[in-house]
């Protein structure tokens, strides 16, 4: 058991789900230390019967913390980061600041457990649509490796914060009240609409969204050959990320023997009844930990390829989830 394993960012949305999984999950330490900015400093929080006080976050917080688990924006994490390391803390960042640094490991527990001990104090955690397309590859790669991947996203609000999901409700109502509604959050209402657009423009006309499905699913798998191209976009769904996949593999896969390698592998839960309409949806998935996948289907345009549709609540196994995973992989080599 460790001493102490401290949250950063505890206050926001998945800060407060990785809370309430420390506690569900019976993590291994004696004492859970909340930080946050300056402005939530003193507030309390229930957890597990107990009242925490919040914590300003600060490089003296993190003495005596063994293990750090962060949910902040890059700009935080760049600062906080190295504040705990240099105390000696291990972080396991949900940052995308520190994802592709070469010495720092990016891991999904399922996939890539491996590598978390190859730490130098800092352990990343992905983005949350790659996380849950490479829980659907990796299966699929370990028994026919995958070549290319065709992704297409349907992304949450909850995905861009807080604020972003009080905008969709917003705006439903002022739409369907014919209503203006100008957003502040999103470059276009989301209301009754979708914005093909995630992240900042890069070269080549992709966005940075879609640049990290590509690089991230390249370091976790240690592949630089599988091919990404991805299309990311906002649609107004309150919670859970859903993505069309086509997957060309190396070897051909049936649908069965797909469906058969994703329903036996840990974390995927198969649900796939076209006849009777049963099939992932984001309103099924919130608040659930496993990613679902349906719709298996062969590829007719291409023998080697399969196409699927999966969905999976991006504040869990994608934000949360994921990282109290690797955290618990920590306390075991700790102790």
């Amino acid at each position: 058991m460790i001493h102490t394993l401290a949250i950063v960012g505890a206050t926001g949305a998945v800060g407060k789900i990785i809370l309430d999984q420390l506690v569900s999950r019976e993590f291994p330490t004696k004492n859970i230390k909340l930080l946050a900015s300056q402005r939530s400093a003193g507030k309390i929080i229930e957890c597990g019967g107990k009242q925490l006080v919040v914590e300003a976050l600060t490089a003296e917080a993190f003495r005596d913390v063994q293990i750090a688990i962060g949910s902040t924006p890059d700009e935080v994490a760049a600062e906080f980061v190295p504040w705990a390391v240099e105390q000696g803390t291990v972080v396991v960042d949900e940052s995308a600041h520190f994802r592709m640094q070469p010495d720092v490991p990016l891991i999904v527990p399922e996939i890539n457990p491996e590598s978390i001990r190859l730490h130098k104090g800092i352990i990343a955690s992905p983005n949350c649509s790659t996380t849950q397309m490479v829980m659907v590859m990796k299966p699929l790669h370990d028994a026919a490796r995958i070549r290319r991947v065709l992704v297409s996203t349907y992304q949450a609000v909850s995905g861009a914060g807080i604020a972003a999901t009080q905008e969709l409700k917003q705006g439903l109502q002022a739409w369907l009240n014919g209503s203006p509604e100008e957003p502040k959050i999103f470059t276009h209402q989301i209301a009754a609409n979708l914005i093909p657009q995630i992240g900042s423009e890069k070269e080549g006309g992709s966005t940075s969204e879609e640049i990290k499905m590509v690089q991230e699913t390249q370091k976790i798998f240690n592949d630089n050959t599988i091919g990404v191209c991805a299309t990311c976009v906002r649609v107004p769904v309150a919670d859970a990320h859903s993505e069309s996949l086509v997957i060309e593999t190396e070897k051909p896969l049936s649908p069965e023997e797909a469906s058969r390698l994703l329903s036996n592998f840990p974390g995927v839960t198969v649900n796939d009844n076209l006849a009777a309409s049963s099939y992932p949806m984001p309103r099924d998935a919130g608040g659930r930990d496993d990613v679902f996948v349906g719709r298996i289907r062969q590829d007719t345009s291409s023998p080697n390829s399969l196409a699927m549709w999966c969905v999976s609540d991006n504040l869990r196994k994608g934000a949360a989830t994921n990282a109290v995973q690797i955290a618990e992989h920590l306390a075991k080599e700790m102790n």
